[in-house]
């Protein structure tokens, strides 16, 4: 399944629109690690590796959502491709992906 942020992707051409695709994902720290990063961020300063992991996985998570949301509708890519984030609630956040699939075709060589 290629997956692509672009609205078209060379050297195919999209045969079909087939819908809208999306998946989401909430995840929440537990309170000790808020603490720590909170500690962390403080004093010293740096990226909250606990939280680059999580968000990562997350990103991970709702990708792998789209694909099986397109498969499901008979899609073979997926197209204009976007994440985003929003917080819930204090640590607490919601990753979400969307794009539209379609059915592409490789497009044929030119003689």
């Amino acid at each position: 399944m290629i997956v692509t942020t672009t609205e078209n992707i060379p050297g195919y051409e999209i045969k079909k629109y087939v819908g809208v695709v999306w998946s989401s994902s909430a995840r929440a720290k537990h309170l000790g690690h808020d603490i720590a990063a909170m500690a962390k961020a403080a004093l010293v300063g740096g990226e909250l590796s606990s939280y680059r992991k999580m968000m990562n996985e997350a990103r991970n998570d709702v990708l792998q959502g789209i694909i099986k949301n397109a498969e499901k509708i008979g899609a073979n890519a997926i197209i204009g491709v976007r994440l985003g984030s929003t917080q819930i609630m204090p640590a607490t956040v919601d990753i979400f992906a969307y794009g539209t699939a379609v059915i592409i075709e490789e497009e044929k060589k030119k003689k």
